[in-house]
This record gives structure tokens, C-alpha cells and sequence, in this order.
């Protein structure tokens, strides 16, 4: 049920396939032996937190242990493919591709506490409310760091609605 949601966060903290793969399976393994006696307002939120601290021991982990990988690909390759779009053509998905990758890096370079609120709030449709429970926060706080996160975000991609292409 949750699985989607999950996932989605994962990647968009972690920003790479298997990253987030791994985290994943980690929140799920470490949320299913207190599943039964969970007795919050919202199971969703609940997990969403345990996959976000997840993401973030991963994160730690990185900085570390930086590593090179042999069998890493290229840059630019290791985004999740593309499931093509029977109504678009090439140059509809090649835009679309490099928005994602640019929206996507600029959420890379938020601070995690702001990526995490903006992520589930404006990609996820999680409700303040939930987005404090699963941050252990107060909603206020949650309004500020998605406050501050948008406001970076609409500074780093605003220069591009400029250029021509809008994000």
C-alpha cells in the first residue's frame, strides 16, 4: 500500500537507483516487526519517517565512505528509466527528461531537513500535519522548511523560466 510513496522519497533523497532500492527494503524491514503495536494518528507518516532516517544514515554513510564504483555508470545514466509516453514524441521526452534531472538536482542540493518536507509535501501529498508527525516537528516548523525549501528551489530554477524553458 505504502510501498510507492516509500519509494518515492527514497529516491528523491537519495537521488539514484539502487540507493534508494536498499533504503526501501531497510525502513520496511525495520518498520515490520512494530507494525502491530504502532498506536500513532497516521501509520503513513510513521513510516515515511523511518524511510527518511534511513535515507539520512545513508547519506552519512557516503560522506563517511566516499567510493568510487567500477560499475557505475557514466553521469547522466543512472536515472531511472523513462517510461516513454505513447502521446510524446522524442523532443516532448528529451525536455521532459532533462526538467526532471535539473528539479532533481536541485533538491539534491537542499538541506536534508527542507528536502524531506518538500518532497513529502509537494510530490508525496502529505499533509502538514503528517509531515510534522513524521518528522517529529511542530507544523510550524514544517511551514518554514518547506517555506525555505520552495524559496531555493524557485531561486536555483528561475533562472531557466528566464531562458526559455519553464520548470
Amino acid at each position: 500500500l505504502h510501498q510507492r510513496a516509500v519509494y518515492n522519497l527514497c529516491l528523491r533523497m537519495l537521488g539514484s537507483q539502487a540507493a534508494p532500492e536498499d533504503a526501501v527494503q531497510h525502513a520496511f524491514l525495520s518498520a515490520f516487526p512494530h507494525a502491530a503495536g504502532f498506536r500513532g494518528a497516521s501509520f503513513r507518516a510513521w513510516l515515511m519517517r523511518i524511510a527518511a532516517n534511513a535515507c539520512t544514515d545513508e547519506l552519512r554513510r557516503r560522506a563517511r565512505r566516499p567510493a568510487v564504483s567500477l560499475d557505475r555508470h557514466p553521469p547522466g545514466t543512472d536515472d531511472p528509466p523513462d517510461v516513454a509516453d505513447p502521446d510524446a514524441g522524442p523532443e516532448t521526452l528529451a525536455l521532459r527528461g532533462e526538467q526532471e534531472r535539473v528539479v532533481q538536482a536541485a533538491l539534491l542540493r537542499l538541506p536534508e531537513d527542507q528536502r524531506v518536507a518538500v518532497i513529502m509535501c509537494d510530490l508525496q501529498g502529505f499533509a502538514y500535519e503528517e509531515i510534522a508527525e513524521a518528522t517529529r516537528t511542530s507544523i510550524g516548523t514544517v511551514k518554514s522548511r518547506i517555506a525555505r525549501g520552495r524559496d531555493k528551489l524557485r531561486r536555483e530554477l528561475g533562472g531557466r523560466e528566464q531562458s526559455g524553458t519553464e520548470y
